[in-house]
């Protein structure tokens, strides 16, 4: 919400706000820009409109947020990127792109981007923007040039399955005048700052999606290699004694697969802290985390960072603890459904050489600093 704010006070929008707490994104807004910090919505002036963030509906009054998103899509050229994995990367490789072209693009991502300033930018050249399926709003959006990186069931609170999650994506693409698939490009390989076979996959299709938007790709390339990625994918957060530590917002198998897979080393051991993200994804991907996560040499899991969802009944992070005790007997795995334990669990068994990783989408990340300091 702090992203559309920013975009709607530089198109000329009067705006003010709303939250239960500061965060470092509303340091991003202008000065005339005031947000309350309080625990309870305060009522909004008269004949203003009011635009409620997803994880505030049925809290407070207003139109859902997706709404706004639709407004502002409407009013330029725009690219939305859409799929299950690589969202946030591949939309800011094609903002990055085209602001070290010279062509001002405004943008909408998902994460923080360190060398576009943050995850938010009010250009005056094309919009690019992060669509969401999670709720359906993506099927809203109504861009020129409509990108879909791939397809997976990762919301299992709103798809019943994956050919309804691939249905949305394929109405959604039909009132497109431009399309970009994931699954008709081949991997990128080319330069690249960033690691990872996943990331060679986003950087095709952000190139073709550029292509699309009339960017020569020999200009693209050469801009693209110079794309470090964005905050926590697979980012290098600091090294003590020899040991360095990544963290990485990976909440899905296959997400997670892919992270270990790019840090992996045949000569280095790779210790995880990992903290499943839903109630419902870890209740029905249990043993698909399980099977990522085997790739590790050690491993802690956390208990279910719970964002929009209520406590289930017998569902916590055992469920993969014991997932992965069955698939790996003898595998170092922690039941630690502290965040704080699973950073001193990973510490106690890191020796020189070896690579730390902490995943998920909740706040695992607040264990960097603990391991960093644990490992001095």
């Amino acid at each position: 919400m702090s992203g559309y704010a920013l975009l709607a006070h530089a198109w000329g929008a009067e705006v003010r706000g709303w939250d239960r707490v500061s965060t470092p994104y509303l340091g991003n807004l202008p000065a005339d820009v005031h947000v309350e910090i309080s625990a309870e919505p305060p009522a909004p002036p008269a004949g203003w409109e009011p635009f409620v963030s997803t994880a505030f509906a049925g809290h407070a009054c207003g139109r859902p947020r997706a709404e706004l998103l639709a407004e502002l899509v409407g009013l330029r050229d725009a690219i939305v990127v859409a799929g299950a994995h690589g969202k946030t990367t591949t939309t800011a490789m094609i903002a990055f792109v085209l602001r070290e072209l010279g062509r001002d693009p405004a943008f909408l991502i998902g994460g923080d981007v360190p060398q576009l300033g943050g995850n938010a930018g009010a250009g005056e050249g094309w919009l690019v923007v992060e669509g969401d399926e999670s709720d359906r709003t993506v099927e809203a959006l109504r861009p020129k040039v409509a990108v879909l990186t791939n397809v997976d069931l990762d919301h299992h609170t709103t798809f019943a399955s994956r050919a309804e999650v691939e249905g949305l994506f394929t109405r959604w693409l039909a009132a497109a005048p431009r399309v970009v698939r994931g699954s008709d490009v081949e991997p990128y390989d080319g330069e690249l700052a960033v690691t990872g076979d996943h990331n060679r996959r986003n950087a095709a299709v952000a190139l073709a999606a550029l292509e699309a938007a009339g960017v020569a790709r020999a200009d693209a390339e050469p801009a693209l290699a110079a794309f470090s990625g964005a905050a926590r994918r697979l980012e290098r957060r600091g090294e003590a004694n020899g040991i360095e530590v990544f963290d990485d917002y990976a909440h899905h198998p296959t997400e997670v697969a892919a992270a270990l897979a790019a840090l992996r080393d045949a000569d280095r051991r790779l210790l995880v802290l990992f903290q499943p993200h839903l109630y419902s994804r870890t209740r029905h991907l249990a043993w698909e985390f399980g099977e990522a996560l085997a790739a590790a040499d050690v491993i802690a899991v956390a208990d279910v960072y719970p964002a929009r969802e209520e406590p289930v009944e017998n569902v916590s992070g055992k469920l993969i603890v014991d997932a992965l005790s069955e698939l790996r007997p003898g595998v170092a795995v922690a039941w630690t459904p502290r965040v704080e334990d699973g950073a001193t669990f990973l510490a106690g068994h890191a020796r020189a050489g070896d690579r730390l990783l902490t995943l998920g989408a909740g706040d695992v990340d607040r264990a960097v600093p603990l391991l960093l300091a644990a490992l001095v």
